[in-house]
C-alpha cells in the first residue's frame, strides 16, 4: 500500500510538469513571436530609414559628382583658352623679335650707307682739291708760257684746259698747235685732242701722269710739235 502510494505522487509529479513545460512552452513561444515581430518591424523601419537617407546621400553625391564634372569641363575650357593665348603671345614675340631684328638691320645698312658715304664725299672733295691744286699750279706758269713760249691757255668746256702753241712753223708763226688736256675721274692727267696729232702724245701723258711735272710736259709737247714743224716742211 506503501508503494502504491509513491507510485501515485511519482505519476502526479510528472504530470505536473508535463502540464509546466506545456504551460511555459505556451508562455515563451507567444512571448517571442511578440519579441520577432517587433524586431522585424524595427529592422524593416531601420532599414527604410537607412534606405532613405543613403539614397539622399547618393543623390547629393550624384550632384557633387555633377558640379565637379562641370568644374573639370571649366577647367578644361580655361586651359584651351590659355594654350591658345599663349601661342598667340608668342607669335607677336616672334614677330617682335623680327621686326626687332629687321630694324636692327635697316639701321645697319643705313649706317654702312652713311660711311659709305661719307668716305665717296672724302674722296670726292680730295679729288676736287687735287684737280683744284692743278688748276692753280697751271694758271701760274701761264703768263710765263705765254711771254717765252708763245703759248696761250684756255679754259673750254667740261673742265678742260686747251694749250695753244704759237712761233712754231717759222714760215708762219701765227699758226696754231693745239692739245687739250683734262682731268679724269681718277684725278690723273689725260690728254683728250691734238692737233695736229703726234706719235708720242700717249708716252708724253704717261711721263706726266708719273711724275706730275706740268712744266716739263708743255716743253715736250712743244719740242714735238717742233720737231714735227721741222719734217714737214723738209
Amino acid at each position: 500500500m506503501g508503494n502504491a502510494q509513491a507510485e501515485d505522487e511519482v505519476t502526479l509529479f510528472e504530470r505536473d510538469m508535463k502540464e509546466f513545460w506545456i504551460q511555459f512552452k505556451i508562455s515563451y513561444g507567444t512571448e517571442q513571436n511578440n519579441q520577432t515581430s517587433a524586431l522585424r518591424d524595427l529592422c524593416k523601419e531601420t532599414i527604410e530609414t537607412l534606405s532613405e537617407k543613403w539614397s539622399k546621400k547618393l543623390k547629393e553625391e550624384d550632384l557633387m559628382i555633377d558640379k565637379i564634372q562641370e568644374c573639370n569641363n571649366e577647367i578644361l575650357q580655361q586651359n584651351k583658352y590659355i594654350a591658345e593665348k599663349e601661342e598667340q603671345l608668342t607669335e607677336i614675340k616672334s614677330k617682335l623679335n623680327q621686326e626687332e631684328e629687321q630694324q636692327q638691320n635697316l639701321t645697319d645698312s643705313i649706317q654702312e650707307l652713311k660711311e659709305e658715304l661719307m668716305k665717296k664725299m672724302e674722296i670726292k672733295s680730295s679729288r676736287n682739291k687735287a684737280a683744284q691744286e692743278k688748276v692753280e699750279q697751271v694758271s701760274k706758269i701761264k703768263t710765263l708760257f705765254k711771254e717765252h713760249l708763245g703759248l696761250e691757255m684756255r679754259r673750254i668746256h667740261d673742265e678742260q684746259l686747251q694749250f695753244i702753241f704759237r712761233h712754231i712753223d717759222h714760215k708762219d708763226p701765227d699758226k696754231p698747235y693745239m692739245c687739250t688736256l683734262s682731268i679724269n675721274e681718277q684725278g690723273d692727267y689725260e690728254v683728250t685732242s691734238c692737233t695736229p696729232p703726234l706719235d708720242c702724245i700717249a708716252e708724253l701723258q704717261l711721263k706726266l701722269r708719273e711724275t706730275n711735272n706740268f712744266s716739263a710736259f708743255v716743253a715736250n709737247i712743244r719740242k714735238a710739235f717742233t720737231a714735227l714743224s721741222y719734217k714737214q716742211s723738209a
